[in-house]
């Protein structure tokens, strides 16, 4: 493979091609950016389908928009992984490679696991829910008739039926009653066919007595009577009959027109439960369709999906798997010396500065207390030079007796000091206050 293509991929597993100094190593982050590459187009692939799954497979356009996002979240994750160097700051001085790096994060390696599980589920789910569309429909099928004489049952179909149901029983009281009057009259008509076949025996001579003919207060005479008697009471039931009918008919029709209304009603609403019930194939009812399958033949589906979600983790850890089966390769201690000579040259010159600053300040904190020092000898210096100057004065100077007058009272003159002097330029008096001395030995 050309060099550039390999930098690529290197680039690819965002890793720094000058500390990747041996075959090796190049080897191994080449196929970590490849695996890189291969997850992108794959969870590219896996969250379009994913989007277009919970959509109800209406195919939406924004599904090749966030399949993008998606792996490129997870891409970064991976690269963050695959190019951090975990180098140990501690010890700089020291040479020993043991001391180069840190011991692995493994909370870094455990949330990308836990990541590459959920984006393998997430993935394996539209694949799944593909594969076995049949047996999801079937399933979906039972769930939806369950639903449905459920709400047979007790929904609102439910309650029309039992009304219907209570309408019948009252029609059926109302055909028993008209039915056992018209029961009554058959019978009686029959018992009065049996009697007057008994008069006619009677009369032949077949009857009891024995004595043909049918004479008046006889026993033919007898069974004709109650013959006619029971055509007669038979006759009066079947006019109670007709007007019972008549009687009912308002009632019959009322409850006909309800069991109608009621009878469309439940078509209608059947219809909507229906409609409603089978809009309930969605991804959320796939997907629960989906795990029944899985967790009641588990052999049969629960194995294959299981191996595909396997498979996707593989795919999903291969990069950070062979970044944490690598580690300590030379391209880390590569990375780790750089890393950590860099940080022990910043140290030095850190400390270099701060000594520096240190000595720095001690300088002049020694200059200002040096010039403490002389100004403070100046002042003495000058207060001895007042001194003397002024013992000098006092023993040189003669004062004047008219000054002595003066300073004898304090301030307090019995006389403006200006006319003892206008009085001594008038006299003509004038004496120098100072006279000169000898000069003082040496």
């Amino acid at each position: 493979m050309p060099r550039g293509r390999r930098d690529v991929l290197l680039r690819v597993a965002n890793v720094n091609p000058a500390s990747v100094t041996t075959h090796t190593d190049r080897v191994l982050y080449s196929a970590i950016g490849i695996f890189i590459l291969l997850y992108f187009g794959y969870a590219t692939v896996g969250g379009a389908a994913f989007i277009d799954a919970g959509s109800n497979y209406q195919h939406p356009w924004y599904r090749w928009l966030v399949g993008p996002m998606v792996a490129a979240g997870v891409v970064a994750y991976d690269r963050a992984v695959v190019g951090r160097v975990a180098i140990s700051y501690e010890q700089l001085e020291s040479t020993d490679p043991r001391h180069f790096l840190k011991k692995p994060t493994i909370g870094l390696y455990a949330g990308r696991l836990g990541l590459a599980l959920l984006f393998a589920v997430l993935i394996t789910e539209p694949l799944m829910l593909s594969r076995y569309q049949g047996e999801i429909d079937a399933r979906l099928n039972e769930v939806h008739n369950q639903q449905l004489s459920k709400i047979d049952r007790t929904g609102v179909v439910g309650t029309y039926a039992a009304r219907i149901e209570a309408l019948k029983r009252e029609t059926v009281a109302d055909d028993a009653v008209v039915s056992g009057l018209t029961e009554r009259a058959a019978q009686k008509r029959q018992d009065a066919r049996r009697l007057y076949q008994q008069a006619v025996a009677d009369s032949a001579g077949d009857g009891v007595t024995r004595a043909a003919g049918c004479p008046s207060g006889g026993s033919c005479d007898q069974l004709v009577k109650r013959s006619r008697s029971l055509d007669d009471e038979a006759t009066a039931l079947d006019v109670q009959a007709g007007r019972l009918l008549d009687t009912q008919r308002t009632a019959r029709e009322a409850r006909a027109e309800e069991q109608v209304e009621l009878t469309g009603r439940i078509a209608e609403q059947r219809e909507a439960n229906e409609v409603a019930v089978k809009a309930d194939a969605g991804f959320g009812a796939r997907t629960a369709a989906m795990w029944h399958l899985v967790t009641s033949d588990f052999w049969g589906v629960g194995v294959f999906y299981l191996g595909i979600t396997l498979l996707l983790v593989a795919l999903d850890c291969a990069a950070v798997g062979l970044k944490f089966a690598s580690r300590g390769n030379g391209y880390e201690r590569n990375e780790a010396r750089t890393a950590r000579r860099r940080e022990h040259e910043a140290t030095l010159i850190h400390e270099r500065e701060i000594q520096d600053a240190r000595t720095y300040g001690e300088a002049m904190a020694r200059v200002v207390a040096d010039g403490i020092e002389a100004a403070t000898h100046d002042v003495e210096v000058a207060r001895d030079s007042a001194e003397r100057a002024s013992a000098v004065l006092r023993t040189s100077v003669v004062v004047p007796p008219e000054i002595r007058r003066l300073t004898a009272h304090r301030g307090r003159h019995h006389r403006p000091v200006h006319a003892e002097f206008r009085h001594d330029e008038d006299a003509g008096r004038h004496r120098s206050p100072l006279r000169a001395l000898p000069a003082e030995p040496e």
